[in-house]
């Protein structure tokens, strides 16, 4: 039998394991329009429908979780989390009556919700991928180890609500009353919420007590499922007002435009462009012969190039860590967004000086244009990044641009990293757009 991590509870170990998806779904259009209590009504009223649904499936799979377990402590328990998400969707209505407004009446599930619902339902009646074929769970072991399943695709969503209004709860100012969304901020922060979580995570661990390591690593793969099927359900909430967010997922908007912003160096590469277009610069340049002389007396050599390159490189880490040292707090983690401003202008003008180092060096004197294409094409791209802007350039229903800026290189170089492996005609060209 494989019992319990002996690193403490399921659900704390895989929360923690898969906790930095959690970001896709923070800073979603939706997060950040509530975050800043503009959101609009029409928005959050769509929304609420949409977690009636989750919420009502959450419901059901309580229910034949509950049918599943064998031991009367364990049904109970199981029963009382049913019945609080219940009151949980009976409180919206008090919510929303609050402001005014009524719920919809009918509102059909969007295609995310459908899925996360379908899979909850699913796994609550035995269908585990091809494991089991529900109406047939034998012996009462098995039942057990469905309602295990159960709560292991269940808890990672509350977790994951409790998290996010946590995060947007830590922002705003306790006294403050005029956030028009606090009330349901702090629903989703309260202790009774929270205890909803807790007793849901304990569950599952009680629940797995007797099951085997292959078994565990069923819900651990139901777990990760679950907490990816609900940061689509989050991402796909519809927001037809402008917004400027930190984009972690393509997002189709309801209408208008899309543009993208990324930076280049690090962000898109997996590596500094700059040191690809000082070796193109070192093997180019002209070598010294025996008496001396040089083809270019323009250019340095490619001996000399390679020592003034080490040297500028060498200079640039160790302002690097200073630059770093110097902007980083070293106390406190509340946010400061005229220290960060203060932060981002120092390391700005850190840039510039290392750049113009570089080029006042002359090492990079005689690259031609062909020559930082061929660079461009040559550096590799961070994982996932060629597949983002691939099924991006592929999607006709977005109007997009993308904009990927640098202050470093030239827009050539940007282009031409993007061009190798990725399908770009004259408009998706045009779309990439490389700002020094």
């Amino acid at each position: 039998m494989g019992g319990l991590d002996v690193d403490g509870r399921l659900a704390t170990r895989f929360w923690t394991k898969f906790k930095n998806e959690s970001v896709f779904a923070l800073y979603t259009p939706f997060f950040v329009c509530l975050a800043s209590g503009n959101l609009e009504t029409a928005t959050f009223l769509h929304f609420i429908s949409q977690d009636v649904h989750l919420l009502n499936a959450f419901a059901q799979a309580y229910e034949l979780a509950e049918d599943c377990a064998d031991d009367e402590e364990d049904k109970n328990a199981i029963r009382k989390l049913r019945i609080r998400m219940k009151d949980k969707i009976k409180s919206f209505d008090s919510i929303v009556r609050d402001w005014g407004f009524e719920l919809p009446t009918e509102c059909t599930a969007n295609n995310p919700t459908v899925k996360y619902t379908d899979f909850l339902l699913a796994t609550a009646s035995g269908k585990i991928g091809e494991e089991k074929v529900p109406g047939k769970i034998a012996t009462p072991f098995e039942k057990t180890k469905v309602a295990a399943y159960t709560l292991g695709a269940i808890a990672p969503c509350l977790r994951l609500f409790s998290f996010i209004h946590k995060e947007i709860q830590a922002l705003l100012d306790p006294s403050d009353n005029s956030h028009i969304y606090k009330k349901w901020i702090d629903s989703y922060c309260s202790e009774n919420f929270e205890a909803s979580v807790m007793q849901a995570e304990d569950l599952l661990d009680a629940l797995s007590v007797s099951l085997t390591s292959e078994e565990l690593e069923v819900i651990e793969k139901l777990y990760h499922q679950a907490m990816g099927l609900e940061v689509d359900f989050f991402s796909s909430q519809p927001i037809a007002q402008q917004i400027v967010v930190p984009l972690s997922q393509l997002q189709e908007p309801v209408s208008g435009q899309l543009t993208i912003f990324c930076d280049f160096d690090l962000t898109c590469t997996a590596f500094d462009s700059s040191a690809i277009l000082a070796e193109i610069a070192i093997v180019t340049a002209p070598k010294v012969g025996p008496d001396g002389s040089q083809t270019h007396l323009t250019r340095m050599s490619s001996a000399d190039l390679k020592i003034k390159w080490s040297a500028l490189s060498a200079q640039y880490t160790e302002e690097f860590e200073q630059c770093m040292e110097s902007i980083t707090p070293h106390t406190g983690r509340e946010f400061n967004y005229e220290g960060l401003c203060e932060a981002l202008e120092q390391f700005s003008d850190f840039e510039k000086k290392a750049n113009l180092r570089v080029v006042q060096s002359g090492v990079l004197k005689g690259l031609n244009q062909e020559g930082i294409k061929r660079a461009g094409q040559s550096l590799i791209l961070q994982d996932g990044c060629r597949e983002f802007f691939t099924k991006l350039l592929k999607n006709e229903n977005i109007k997009t641009d993308v904009h990927v800026l640098s202050y470093c290189w030239c827009g050539d170089l940007i282009r031409s990293a993007f061009s190798s492996g990725i399908p770009l005609g004259t408009q998706a060209r045009n779309m990439f757009t490389g700002h020094q």
